[in-house]
C-alpha cells in the first residue's frame, strides 16, 4: 500500500501480520489524562490512549508539539526536570507508574531509552554493554550477556573481534546500535526510542529501522519520529500530535488521532492528521 505524503510516494507498511482485535491486545501502558508542564507553562494536556505488548508505535507531529515531554513520562525522565510536573496517570500492566512506592531506578532498568544521538561512554565497547548489568548487580554470565546484547542489536559481528576498543571509534549507526545493546543488556521489557536515526544517514537508518522490526519479537516499542516516512514503515499504531496556540503565544501539545498505522496515513478521522501526512501543514 502507498500514499502520497508531501508530494513523495511512499510505501505504508505491511505488518507480517494483521494487527489482532483490540480484546486480544495486552495493554502495557494505558495513559489516562496525562498532562506535563514546565514552571507552570502546559506542555502537553489530556493525552489517553493505550500502548500495546510487542507492537511498534510510533508518535508523529511538528516540533514543539509534545512528543518527547510524551515518551519521557515512561520511564521518569521528566523527574530529572526540576521544573517539570507530571499530572494524570500512566498505568503499567495496571500499576500506577507514578505511585509513591514507585522506584524509578527499578522502572528504568524495565524501560529502557535510547536518545536522538549516540552517547556511548568513553569506555571500551564490552564496558558499555556492562555498564548497566555491573550497576545493578547482574554480573553472572556477564560475557554471555554483553554478546547476546550485540547480537540482538545487530553489531556482533562488527564488533566481536574489538570489544575492547574504545566504542568512539564505531560509526555513527554502529554506536546507536552499541547504544541500543547497552540498553538490551538489562533485559528491558520496553524499549523507548527518541528520534533513534535522525542523526544518521540512510544506510545506518534502514539497519535502525530494521533492528525495530526484529526487536518487537521480544519487546515492546515506542518511537518517537518526525520522519513520516518512518514512522510508516515501522509502525503498528501511530499516534499524531498537534499543538494548540494559547495567548501570549503559548504552545500546549495535544493528541489529535490514534490508530493504526495504515489507516492514520491513508484514512485519517481527524483533517488535521490529513493535513500533517500530506504535507498541507507542519
Amino acid at each position: 500500500m502507498s500514499v502520497t505524503m508531501a508530494g513523495v510516494n511512499v510505501d505504508v507498511a505491511t505488518q507480517a501480520r494483521p494487527l489482532p482485535a483490540k480484546e486480544f491486545r495486552e495493554v502495557v501502558f494505558d495513559v489516562k489524562d496525562l498532562g506535563v508542564s514546565y514552571s507552570g507553562n502546559q506542555a502537553l494536556q489530556d493525552v489517553s490512549l493505550e500502548i500495546y505488548r510487542n507492537f511498534v508505535t510510533a508518535f508523529i507531529g511538528p516540533s514543539g508539539c509534545g512528543k518527547s515531554t510524551f515518551i519521557r513520562c515512561f520511564n521518569h525522565m521528566n523527574d530529572l526536570i526540576p521544573s517539570a510536573k507530571v499530572e494524570g496517570t500512566i498505568l503499567y500492566h495496571g500499576e500506577d507508574m507514578y505511585g509513591p512506592e514507585v522506584d524509578a531506578v527499578e522502572v528504568r532498568k524495565r524501560i529502557g531509552m535510547v536518545f536522538q544521538k549516540p552517547n556511548p561512554f568513553p569506555k571500551s565497547i564490552y564496558d558499555n554493554v556492562a555498564f548497566g548489568p555491573r550497576v545493578l548487580g547482574m554480573t553472572d554470565g556477564l560475557d554471555e550477556r554483553v554478546e547476546r546484547a550485540l547480537q540482538q542489536s545487530a553489531l556482533w559481528d562488527e564488533a566481536k573481534d574489538r570489544l575492547k576498543s574504545s566504542a568512539l571509534s564505531l560509526s555513527g549507526g554502529q554506536q546507536q546500535r552499541l547504544c541500543i545493546a547497552r540498553c538490551l543488556a538489562v533485559e528491558p521489557e520496553v524499549i523507548l526510542m527518541d528520534e533513534p536515526a535522525s542523526a544518521l544517514d540512510p544506510i545506518a537508518t534502514t539497519r535502525i529501522e530494521d533492528l525495530m522490526h526484529e526487536l518487537k519479537k521480544d519487546y515492546t516499542i515506542v518511537v518517537v519520529t518526525h520522519n513520516m516516512q518512518q514512522a510508516a514503515r515501522v509502525a503498528d499504531m501511530t499516534a499524531f500530535f498537534s499543538v494548540n496556540r494559547g495567548e501570549e503565544g503559548q504552545r500546549t501539545g495535544i493528541l489529535v488521532e490514534y490508530d493504526a498505522t495504515s489507516k492514520i496515513f491513508t484514512q485519517p478521522s481527524d483533517k488535521r492528521t490529513e493535513d500533517y501526512v500530506t504535507g498541507r501543514f507542519g
